[in-house]
């Protein structure tokens, strides 16, 4: 089995080098692709002096987001390599080597399409959740009820009791696919440019019968880069986020006219909250 790791750099070399220096020895990776999203600062000139006949940078012309630049290095990996399993992770992820050879285990004897580690994060640890429905949806654009749209899609604490936890959506910082579901479902969804990614690919793996899973043995540790705060202010970043949003509920889950109409109604209301909060912050 044959295992390729794709790694997406914006303005964030530091995070990539300290990654590429941990992982290039990994013996259970057998190519890894860097993917330069057009960084604004001298990230790909530094990240050129790490290719080898393991690892390879590659450029985008210009940066079209988080799918958009993960799908270029993905069609690299394929394009001139033989793998059987993709990885996705972002560069401020910390993992072990043998976490790695779990997961890719799991991929060889279960019915699984993607596995992913638990994800433990400053403030929460993420193993997986449930597709959005139209009420948790709306809760996510009322002011301190983001509570409740948690509490609507998490799953009971006794299911991950178990080695393996079946999953309909895993954190998009850091999982494994195999390829030939990667490429049944075009890879990522570069309708978007920021946000809602795993939960696009949990929708169409769901609708097309594909298995997820969380495997509760094994973790890694997501550092939470800057790159994307330094970078996109806090209301260009909400609006980012309810674009993938909608995008998401009108193309790939299809909402009627009514449901997005409300969807909206309740974006601009919590547009409106949030722009005076950020007013009184500064």
């Amino acid at each position: 089995m044959k295992n390729g790791i794709v790694i997406l750099n914006y303005n964030d070399f530091e995070n990539t080098k300290l990654m590429l220096d941990e992982i290039k020895n990994f013996k259970v990776l057998d190519y890894i692709i860097v993917v330069d999203n057009k960084s604004k600062d001298d990230s790909l000139k530094k990240l050129k002096k790490y290719e080898s006949k393991k690892i390879k940078i590659v450029e985008t012309l210009e940066n079209q987001g988080y799918a958009a630049g993960n799908n270029v290095g993905i069609r690299y990996l394929i394009d001139n390599y033989k793998v059987d399993n993709i990885i996705i992770s972002n560069p401020d992820i910390i993992v072990r080597e043998e976490d790695i050879k779990v997961l890719i285990s799991d991929l060889e004897k279960k019915d699984i399409a993607v596995i992913a580690p638990v994800v433990k994060e400053p403030n929460e640890i993420s193993r997986g959740w449930k597709l959005p429905t139209f009420f948790s949806e709306l809760l996510s654009n009322v002011p301190y009820f983001h509570f409740l749209e948690n509490k609507i899609l998490s799953y009971k604490e006794e299911d991950y009791q178990k080695d393996l936890t079946q999953v309909e959506v895993v954190k998009g910082c850091f999982f494994i696919i195999k390829k030939e579901v990667f490429e049944i479902i075009d890879f990522f969804d570069e309708g978007t440019f920021l946000y809602y990614e795993e939960i696009i690919i949990g929708k169409k793996l769901k609708e097309l019968g594909y298995k997820t899973f969380v495997d509760n043995r094994v973790s890694v540790i997501h550092a939470l880069s800057k790159s994307v705060d330094k970078s996109i202010n806090r209301i260009n970043k909400f609006k980012i986020l309810k674009k993938s949003q909608f995008y998401y509920e009108k193309y790939v889950n299809k909402w009627d006219v009514f449901k997005l109409i409300l969807l909206r109604i309740s974006y601009y209301v919590d547009l409106f909250l949030v722009s005076v909060i950020n007013l009184f912050r500064r």
